[in-house]
């Protein structure tokens, strides 16, 4: 074990889920089935590819998370939320799973083998945050809450991860589980996470916007490019022929990858 996560306060890794974990926005990857189960319209299907489109060629800046986040509230009002989270659970194996970059699991299975923790903080709701960083194997998770009056998502926000939301979300974490953030690690690819990586003493940049790219080195962050969304469950097979929970499958396969790359990602250091 790490000897930094014993002397003084914890450590924990905070991994930012978009374009730093997984290839593709979250949001938009369950747009398909939403589609299919009557949560969303044609109209609404396209002009997430639309938003999708634009967010892997820039990234999002304020502006484009602030009227991402007005359409995607409004959007889902009424919405039953046990509806949401059976689609998540039903689709999370076949369609997150080949979208995580192999280099993202190595990263976290090395983390889990230094003894930290690991926590997915994302911009995206919850119910769909919550089950991706179990299948990762998180210990925590830190994402948006909308409100639920009745079994039915409002449209109102209760808690916005975002920008100075995920170093509140953070600094809640840290004062709930001893965590140490002077010896804590982030990493993110955008701009609008600059005040999450400058919260920790280890802040990574992971394929970088153009403006988080510049901060970096500006301040001599790291930066590292992931670059290979691969199915990890494809890679590595299960011992035996049970058929085991998506949740199990991806975390399963994410160990297996970290311990088999733990001596080359130790040498890179």
């Amino acid at each position: 074990m790490d000897k930094s996560a014993t002397a003084g306060g914890r450590v924990a890794a905070f991994f930012d889920l978009d374009k730093t974990v997984i290839a593709k926005s979250s949001t938009f990857v369950f747009s398909k089935p939403f589609y299919a189960q009557g949560l969303l319209n044609r109209r609404a299907v396209l002009e997430s590819s639309y938003a999708h489109f634009l967010f892997l060629l820039s990234g999002a800046d304020h502006d484009q998370m602030e009227r991402m986040r007005a359409h995607l509230t409004s959007m889902c009002a009424g919405w039953d939320v046990e509806q949401v989270k059976s689609i998540v659970a039903e689709t999370l194996h076949e369609l997150v799973d080949p979208l995580i970059y192999a280099e993202a699991a190595d990263l976290i299975a090395d983390h889990k083998i230094r003894g930290h923790d690991v926590v997915i903080v994302s911009a995206s709701g919850e119910e769909i945050v919550g089950p991706i960083a179990e299948a990762l194997g998180a210990s925590h998770t830190a994402a948006t809450r909308m409100v639920v009056a009745d079994g039915k998502y409002t449209g109102e926000v209760e808690f916005y991860c975002y920008g100075e939301g995920k170093v509140a979300a953070i600094e809640k974490l840290a004062a709930d589980e001893g965590y140490d953030l002077s010896r804590c690690y982030a990493y993110s690819d955008s701009i609008t996470d600059l005040p999450l990586l400058g919260a920790v003493g280890h802040p990574t940049a992971v394929n970088p916007d153009r403006n988080l790219r510049r901060e970096a080195t500006t301040r001599g962050w790291p930066i590292l490019t992931f670059s290979n969304p691969v199915s990890l469950w494809a890679r590595f097979q299960a011992p035996s022929s049970t058929t085991l929970a998506a949740t199990a499958a991806v975390g399963l396969s994410a160990v297996v990858a970290g311990a088999i790359s733990y001596r080359m990602l130790r040498r890179r250091r």
